[in-house]
């Protein structure tokens, strides 16, 4: 498929509403519905296509696209829909983390980088010992963002990962602001008092 004709078939794409998507999420999760699971892949296709836009320009764009694919299924059979966190913001790191994989193992290092936040802190003309102990922070800062309870997890991740206001937050996770900006402070915290034995080395 091109990318013009992905494109056109996910024109076809309509939105669920937050009813429907519920009686999706308890239709796989409870009933093992195959129809239902198929309709949440296929409704969150245009999740993947945001994801996907910075390398819109690469020839793989496709592969992008399909490996995209691969985290939003992985993203739906994991998914804990009782939790209350919107699931745009569970699969969207899935969807990520799937094609920067794809492409870091295509040896794409000149990347239009939708990691942006990990790969800035890079020098790559820094020594080995130095490459090695920023990749060991950014490991034990994603190990602690997963310790995290899930509220607070999600708010940071789209605060700092996808750059969303705190309203907006608020509104997927339908939350107050105020919440919102309580459950950041106590996130910073605890990954403050993850990692603090650990940054005495830096």
């Amino acid at each position: 498929m091109r990318l013009d004709e992905y494109v056109a078939e996910l024109q076809k794409v309509t939105i669920l509403s937050p009813m429907q998507e519920n009686e999706l999420w308890r239709q796989f999760k409870i009933y093992q519905s195959t129809i239902a699971r198929q309709k949440l892949i296929e409704s969150y296709q245009p999740l993947v296509f945001k994801v996907a836009m910075p390398y819109r320009d690469m020839q793989n764009i496709m592969d992008i696209i399909q490996e995209g694919t691969v985290g939003l299924i992985e993203a739906v059979e994991s998914f804990d829909h009782s939790r209350g966190v919107a699931f745009s913001l569970y699969a969207v790191h899935r969807i990520r983390g799937r094609m920067i994989d794809f492409l870091r193992n295509e040896g794409k290092s000149d990347l239009p980088c939708i990691d942006t936040e990990v790969n800035d802190v890079i020098d790559y003309d820094s020594t080995v010992v130095e490459q090695v102990e920023i990749h060991e922070m950014i490991d034990r800062l994603r190990q602690a963002m997963q310790r995290l309870p899930s509220n607070e997890r999600a708010v940071l991740e789209s605060i700092y990962l996808e750059s969303e206001e705190a309203k907006t937050v608020a509104e997927n996770l339908k939350l107050s602001v105020s919440h919102i900006y309580r459950l950041q402070k106590q996130g910073i915290k605890r990954i403050r008092g993850m990692l603090s034995r650990f940054m005495k080395k830096f």
